[in-house]
């Protein structure tokens, strides 16, 4: 299948990056600390940790378990592997045609990236970039903007259903789920990973066979 698209919008975690592992053991050391109750899962997916910090901890707190997560996320990155095809496809794309916008601070987000081996974009979309997270739709216009173009000539390639909200708000021209998660959401086209997939700047071809709805 074909679609017209001038850039690709891509979420990290869990589309290029697989940081399941990262994200269970710091923030489960995290919580030991600040939010015993406080345990993270999938539903948690693609909220600013920001957010997450000033909803579990006490205002007098904030600045310093804000610190702490960065701290003990940064620590465990080494437990972050890359996904299936996505080094593949990255490394094909047309420069300036595509970054990266993801929920996680700056320095995160680049170490993340390396780990998993792909190529950190110039016009990256961290936290820092925005005042609103997913699912509002900032995050990809933001994107869009710094690639020069319209929200509804980019194709956005999310996991998380908060992701795939924030996209489908912002108006993207496609949105494509990314993984089995993502098949009960209101993504486009659903597909198992990034492999099968290519992009020549103007149009996004995706095998059949990589898709799962």
């Amino acid at each position: 299948m074909r679609y017209p698209a001038k850039g690709l919008l891509f979420d990290n975690d869990g589309v290029l990056s697989d940081s399941i592992d990262s994200v269970d053991a710091s923030w489960g050391k995290w919580a030991s600390l600040y939010a015993p109750d406080f345990e993270i899962s999938y539903k948690h997916h693609g909220i600013r940790a920001e957010e997450l910090v000033a909803k579990y901890v006490s205002a007098d707190l904030y600045d310093e378990a804000l610190r702490k997560i960065i701290e003990f996320e940064i620590a465990m990155t080494h437990l972050t592997r890359p996904m299936p095809g996505a080094a593949e496809l990255i490394n094909t794309l047309p420069a300036g045609a595509w970054t990266v916008v993801t929920s996680a601070q700056p320095e995160l987000a680049r170490a993340r990236l390396k780990q998993a081996g792909i190529p950190i974009p110039d016009e990256l979309v961290t936290s820092s970039d925005v005042t609103q997270g997913k699912p509002d739709p900032q995050p990809y216009l933001v994107g869009a903007q710094k690639l020069g173009l319209h929200i509804k000539e980019c194709a956005v390639f999310e996991d998380a259903p908060i992701g795939i909200l924030s996209a489908t708000r912002a108006g993207a021209g496609l949105v494509v789920g990314v993984g089995p998660a993502a098949i009960e959401t209101d993504a486009d086209l659903v597909v198992r990973d990034l492999k099968g997939i290519s992009f020549d700047g103007t149009e996004l071809t995706i095998d059949s066979e990589s898709r799962l709805r």
